[in-house]
């Protein structure tokens, strides 16, 4: 036991209080049942025993504390066992001769003398008294144990909150230079070709880093402050698809205060995009959907390409962003969440459903026009 836990005294002392009124009541009933005039039966003495016989285990109770925390039987048993089988062959002793002077200040010498008396009340009390010593002790192990297992339990606890922590960091640093390296190499191509577009897509990637770095410690966030986010990343895929990627919003408004995973739809568009709109040649659509159901908030990204064939499926499954998602997912909600894909004529679709969770933070105003 590391904690040193022993019972406060008064709740010792009130324990030893109460069993010696019990202990008063019942004498007295025992004695007076046996006499056949008890109106005469004095309680003081009575009283004086019972209290007594439970006041000096409560008066011992500090030195067997102190004996239970210094020595464990968990650590050296048969040193433990053998300081605690000697303290309460003491204690038993001392527990006699303290009852023999309340006896004697009340009814005088014993008539067989005091030693003969003293023997009697121990081997009388004793098994008794063993058992009350081993009580106190028992009692001091098990709360002290009790305590180590809860202290325990919180340290894991931490210990298993940091690690999910420190993961989901690692997840998050895995985001970051993925959908940047993408844009870099975006801008890298127009840079000569068209140099006022590139202009303007650095301007809205130094847009796009400033918000990411402003909300870096939080693991969660409002649906709408996540819109706002992946809206000023679709400003810099648009304007490097130009006419080729049209977005739409279909926005449950009683989603939008939903605590959802920070940067948890940009890897998903940014897929969409990926598989669905840069291999046409045609105009694309992204839609980002949200709804609540019942307990639960959906979120849906999906568009109108061609869909995937078996080897890009399994391509775009053990990709950084949706693997990166699920793991995210887990890390967060463990089974709670879910992350499904759905095909239809065209296109592909992925849904994950969470907790439905109302965020406490501010929620910026700017993402409003997106419902």
């Amino acid at each position: 036991m590391h904690s040193s836990w022993k019972p406060p005294l008064r709740w010792v002392f009130g324990a030893a209080t109460f069993l010696g009124f019990f202990s008063t009541l019942q004498a007295y009933r025992l004695i007076a049942l046996s006499m056949r005039e008890p109106a005469g039966l004095a309680v003081g003495p009575i009283m004086a025993l019972n209290f007594a016989y439970w006041y000096i285990p409560a008066a011992f109770s500090p030195l067997i504390f102190r004996l239970v925390h210094r020595f464990r039987v968990d650590e050296r048993p048969a040193r433990a066992l053998g300081v605690h089988a000697g303290t309460a062959l003491l204690f038993a002793a001392v527990h006699a001769l303290g009852m023999m002077g309340i006896r004697g200040a009340y009814w005088g010498p014993h008539p067989h003398g005091w030693w003969s008396a003293w023997q009697r009340n121990f081997l009388t009390n004793l098994d008794w008294l063993l058992m009350t010593y081993a009580a106190l002790a028992g009692l001091t192990y098990a709360v002290g144990y009790y305590r180590d297992a809860q202290a325990r339990s919180l340290r894991e606890a931490q210990l298993q909150t940091r690690l999910a922590e420190a993961r989901l960091k690692t997840l998050e640093a895995e985001l970051h230079p993925h959908f940047l390296f993408n844009t870099l190499h975006a801008i890298s191509t127009l840079l000569h070709s068209k140099p006022e577009t590139a202009d303007r897509m650095i301007s809205r990637l130094s847009d796009l880093l400033r918000l990411t770095f402003d909300r870096s410690g939080a693991a969660k966030v409002p649906l709408q402050e996540e819109l706002e986010f992946l809206q000023k990343y679709l400003d810099i895929e648009q304007i490097r698809f130009q006419d080729r990627l049209s977005v739409r919003y279909d926005v449950d408004p009683a989603s939008l205060d939903a605590e959802v995973p920070r940067l948890i739809l940009q890897p998903l568009v940014e897929n969409a995009i990926k598989h669905g709109i840069a291999p046409n040649t045609g105009p694309g659509v992204v839609e980002i959907c949200s709804r609540v159901d019942a307990d639960r908030v959906w979120l849906e990204v999906r568009d109108n390409g061609a869909g995937l064939s078996g080897p890009a499926r399994l391509q775009f499954k053990r990709g950084v962003g949706l693997s990166n998602t699920r793991a995210r997912l887990d890390c967060l909600y463990g089974e709670a969440a879910r992350l499904e894909l759905g095909e239809g004529q065209a296109g592909l679709a992925v849904r994950i459903a969470l907790p439905l969770r109302p965020s406490h933070g501010l929620i910026p105003e700017s993402a409003g026009g997106m419902a």
